[in-house]
């Protein structure tokens, strides 16, 4: 058989542009249509197989073996091939609790096959002298040149001006989908998501992805929404991110899509977050559709936190006029809320009314009720405009918006002329804990310069690890070490043998296609977890069991055969969404895509 070419078999960015522009010249607009969606489809793939756009946080370089740990470490990591101290620093003489740390992590691809499986995280109790696992949680896996990179969240527990010790470990073919007990929840598809934690509530809109509503995790249960028909789109109470265009002519609306035009969603034990990017759609989308400021915009949200995160940017794709826009805004109907808050300059939190003197320069703005200490705050962690000399700080809240209740709006630029390269970003947190009745304005200041001043990342080794202790629950639970897994090793080799008879002359099997996300074993009683490249082919139980007018045998069929195997059950995931990054190298060759490489 000849070698397989992978540009054989698709087409690139390039030749899709050129039959798009001759099927519009040629006025075959249902044809340029479709390589508009076709060009869509290999620009997402080009996204999960571009180059790294920073250095990692971790890179692959300065991991070490597990074996050179000291013995009782290294038997309590057993299973686990590599290692990476880590070594977190408090600077401010703020006590960190909870502290969601999030790092790009960065490992060759013959040092793990799957990270979401594989990687964990422990930390070093210097008075005990062992090391204890503490939930993780792995996203954004990507692949290129051989390295794999993903971004890997945990919280740390930091004593104000002291540091702590972690160890990441990576590496073992054993491993299992860990499952971590976690107070964060969430629920839905897509984008339209209800996400909860011990503090509070949030539903995203089913339409467009915005806050819709946020209820308080407290005794009374107070919901914020907006009322009314908003502006004939379903109201939300972020109301965030549009712009009013030349001569006032009309305001151009994230809340006006019909549902999101690109977005990507990271759901997780520890972190949940929704992106969402485009350019805002007018209130008579498509009899205009301008294309001059692309709009992107992030959720998170953390487990054990009482705030959650926004960031975004504004980018100009080329030259044009705005008469406003608006970056930051939220309506709250009623009257939840009695008192005011905000933040100035140099970060010290007032109450009451903003001076005049003070409305361009806000770093927080917010509400709290004097009886029900309820409270919702903006904290601005960040607001920079890039290739444009000036940005307005503004947003002063009000306690009696017309026709609704509380609101603030920040409008960062206004009557101007924006320049194609001009960006506007931002990042908020949105404080959700009780107002306290003491000393409130340091506490939630002190939130503030922790979220602007995190943990500092170092790779030194604790220096106690030499005395570690023996005992304690070890890293690997049962059945992710040879002695707990002795069928394992054959499941994945057995696996190998099921194909994707779609692709009829190579080795498509369903593991170095990246389809199979978890094996689990007890007693002979397997269970598979798998994914599906796309859900254009929902049909999972294809690879299950023979059948259908398939020839060879599916996944039941082949593992009932192993000695020792009494059962099979294959269930069957979407979250996280199959990418290239799956791919083996096995797999990337029997597609060809090696040989594009070298």
């Amino acid at each position: 058989m000849p070698p397989i070419h992978y540009q054989d078999h698709t087409d690139t960015v390039e030749r899709k542009l050129a039959l798009l522009r001759e099927a519009y010249s040629a006025g075959q607009l249902d044809v340029a249509m479709s390589l508009a969606v076709s060009l869509r489809d290999t620009l997402g793939y080009e996204r999960q197989s571009a180059p790294p756009a920073a250095a990692a946080d971790v890179t692959a370089e300065s991991f070490l073996p597990v074996s050179q740990l000291p013995a009782p470490v290294m038997q309590w990591a057993r299973g686990w091939l590599h290692c990476r101290p880590l070594m977190l620093s408090e600077t401010l003489g703020i006590a960190r609790e909870h502290e969601p740390v999030d790092l790009s992590i960065a490992l060759k691809a013959n040092q793990i096959m799957d990270p979401g499986r594989e990687l964990r995280v422990a930390r070093w109790d210097a008075a005990q002298r062992r090391l204890y696992e503490v939930p993780s949680q792995v996203y954004s896996h990507t692949r290129h040149e051989g390295q794999v990179r993903c971004r890997l969240v945990f919280q740390a527990d930091v004593a104000a001006h002291e540091s702590g010790h972690y160890f990441l470990f990576a590496g073992n073919s054993l491993a299992e989908c860990p499952d971590y007990v976690s107070d964060l929840r969430v629920a839905g598809e897509g984008y339209g998501l209800d996400v909860a934690n011990n503090f509070y509530r949030v539903a995203l809109s089913r339409q467009t992805g915005q806050i819709e509503r946020l209820t308080y995790a407290r005794e009374h249960g107070l919901e914020l929404y907006a009322g009314g028909k908003g502006h004939g789109e379903p109201p939300d109470i972020d109301w965030g991110h549009d712009y009013v265009d030349q001569g006032n002519f009309q305001k151009l609306r994230m809340r006006n899509w019909p549902e999101c035009p690109n977005f990507e969603v990271v759901r997780g034990p520890l972190c949940v977050q929704v992106r969402r990017w485009g350019f805002p759609y007018s209130p008579l989308h498509p009899l205009f559709t301008p294309s001059r400021m692309h709009t992107d915009i992030t959720y998170t949200f953390y487990s054990g936190v009482p705030y959650f995160l926004k960031q975004g940017s504004m980018d100009m794709v080329q030259d044009f006029r705005i008469e406003a826009m608006r970056d930051d805004e939220w309506v709250f109907s009623g009257y939840s809320f009695t008192e005011m808050v905000w933040i100035d300059a140099d970060g010290r939190l007032h109450e009451g009314e903003v001076p005049a003197a003070q409305n361009d320069a806000l770093w927080g703005v917010g509400f709290y009720n004097r009886t029900s200490r309820d409270s919702f705050i903006a904290l601005r962690l960040a607001h920079e405009a890039h290739r444009r000399d000036s940005i307005a700080h503004g947003g002063v809240p009000t306690l009696h918006y017309a026709g609704h209740g509380q609101l603030w709006s920040r409008y960062p630029a206004q009557q101007t002329e924006m320049k194609a390269g001009m960006s506007l970003r931002q990042k908020n947190a949105y404080w959700l804990a009780p107002y306290p009745v003491q000393n409130a304005a340091e506490q939630i200041q002190a939130t503030r310069q922790a979220l602007l001043t995190p943990l500092v990342l170092h790779s030194e080794m604790p220096p106690n690890l030499a005395g570690a202790a023996a005992g304690g629950r070890p890293l690997a639970r049962y059945g992710e070490t040879p002695d707990t897994a002795a069928l394992k090793p054959r499941i994945w080799q057995t696996l190998r043998e099921v194909r994707d008879e779609q692709l009829y002359e190579i080795d498509a099997n369903v593991v170095d296609l990246g389809l199979i996300c978890d094996v689990r074993e007890r007693d002979g009683r397997v269970q598979i977890l798998m994914t599906m490249p796309h859900r254009g082919r929902p049909v999972y139980q294809f690879f299950v069991s023979q059948g259908g007018g398939r020839v060879s045998e599916g996944i039941r069929e082949r593992l009932l055969k192993l000695p020792g195997v009494r059962d099979v059950v294959v269930d069957f995931t979407w979250e996280p969404a199959w990418t290239a990054a799956r791919l083996t190298d096995r797999g990337r060759e029997q597609l060809g895509m090696m040989q594009e490489k070298s």
